[in-house]
C-alpha cells in the first residue's frame, strides 16, 4: 500500500532564473524557506509552473535533488519531469526523479494516451508504467500542456485501487466532476487536490484534501488557513473564499513572470526571468497591478488575522 500523502497546500513550484537565463538555485532555497514561512504542506517540485518544459532533462533532475535535499522533513516532495516522447525515455526520467527522494512521483495524464485516443489506451500505458517504474507512491497531474485530459472517475477509481496511487491535481475546475471524482475514489489511498481556486472551498466541503494550484505562489498563507479551519469557522471560510475565488483570476496576467514579481514584494529576493515569458510583458502598468495586488492581500491579512 503506497504511503499516505499529507492533506493541504501543495504549491506549484516556479523555477527562478538568473539575468544570464540559468537556473538560481540561491533564489530556489528562498522559495523554499518562504514556502515554510508560509505554512504549507507540501511542494509539488517539478511541474508546469516550474517550466519543466523549457528545462533539460539534466536540469530538472538537478532542481529535484536540490529541492529534495534543501527543503525541511516536514514539508512533503512530489515531483513530475517526465517530458520525453518515447515512453521507454519517460521511464528513465520518472525513475531518476524517485531515486533522487520525491515521496511521490506524479505523471502527466495527457502522457498516458494521444489526443485522439481513449481511457482503454491510457489504462493500458499506465499498466506498463507500473511495471517499469519502482516506487512506493504515484500521482496524476491534469497537466493542460500540450493537451489537457481529464481522467475519468472511472479510470480514477481503478488508478485508485491498484493501491498505488496517492494524489491526483484536478485540474476540471467542476463541482460536478470533482463530486464524481471523490465518490469514485472514497476508502483509498487516492487524495484529491483541486487546483482551482474559485471552487476550493466546496470541493473541501464534498471530500477533496486540499490546494495545488498557482495561487499558491501569490499567498499560500491563505489557502492554508482555508484548508485547516473551513469545517471550525465555516462563516469566516466564506469571507476567505469570496477574496481567493476573487482574487485567483490574477493568474491570468503575464504568469509565471507575475508570481514571481509578487515574491520579490513578499522579500523572496529573485528576477522575473522566464523561459516561457517574456517578462518584459510585466509592464509598468501590470508591475503597478501586481503591487496593488499584494498591497490589498496584506489588507487583507491584517483585517482577517489582525497582524
Amino acid at each position: 500500500m503506497a504511503k499516505e500523502i499529507a492533506s493541504g497546500v501543495w504549491p506549484v513550484m516556479i523555477t527562478p532564473f538568473t539575468e544570464d537565463n540559468r537556473i538560481d538555485y540561491d533564489g530556489v532555497l528562498k522559495i523554499i524557506e518562504w514556502y515554510d514561512k508560509m505554512g504549507v504542506d507540501g511542494i509539488f517540485a517539478m511541474c508546469q509552473s516550474s517550466e519543466m518544459f523549457e528545462l533539460t532533462p539534466q536540469e530538472r533532475l538537478e532542481l529535484i535533488r536540490f529541492v529534495v535535499e534543501h527543503t525541511p522533513k516536514h514539508i512533503g516532495i512530489i515531483a513530475s519531469g517526465h517530458c520525453a516522447e518515447k515512453v521507454e525515455d519517460q521511464i528513465r526520467e520518472a525513475q531518476a526523479a524517485i531515486d533522487a527522494g520525491v515521496g511521490s512521483y506524479v505523471f502527466i495524464s495527457n502522457q498516458f494516451a494521444k489526443e485522439d485516443e481513449n481511457e482503454d489506451v491510457a489504462k493500458q500505458n499506465i499498466e506498463y508504467l507500473l511495471d517499469h517504474i519502482e516506487a512506493e507512491s504515484f500521482g496524476i497531474y491534469e497537466c493542460p500542456y500540450p493537451y489537457k485530459r481529464l481522467v475519468s472517475p472511472e479510470l480514477l477509481k481503478w488508478c485508485a485501487e491498484t493501491g498505488k496511487f496517492t494524489f491526483l491535481k484536478d485540474t476540471c475546475c467542476d463541482v460536478d466532476q470533482l463530486h464524481a471524482k471523490v465518490e469514485a475514489v472514497k476508502g483509498t489511498p487516492m487524495k484529491i487536490f483541486n487546483a482551482n481556486g474559485a471552487t476550493l472551498l466546496e470541493s473541501l466541503k464534498m471530500g477533496c484534501h486540499g490546494y495545488s494550484g498557482v495561487m499558491a505562489n501569490f499567498h499560500p498563507d491563505l489557502y492554508v488557513w482555508l484548508c485547516r479551519n473551513f469545517e471550525k469557522e465555516p462563516e469566516r471560510a466564506e469571507i476567505m473564499m469570496n477574496y481567493l475565488g476573487a482574487a485567483s483570476t490574477f493568474e491570468c496576467q503575464v504568469y509565471p513572470c507575475n508570481s514571481k514579481y509578487h515574491m520579490k514584494l513578499e522579500g523572496v529576493n529573485i528576477t522575473t526571468k522566464s523561459r516561457r515569458q517574456d517578462d518584459a510583458l510585466l509592464t509598468p502598468n501590470r508591475l503597478l497591478e501586481v503591487e496593488q495586488f499584494h498591497a490589498h492581500t496584506e489588507y487583507f491579512r491584517k483585517t482577517f488575522f489582525g497582524k
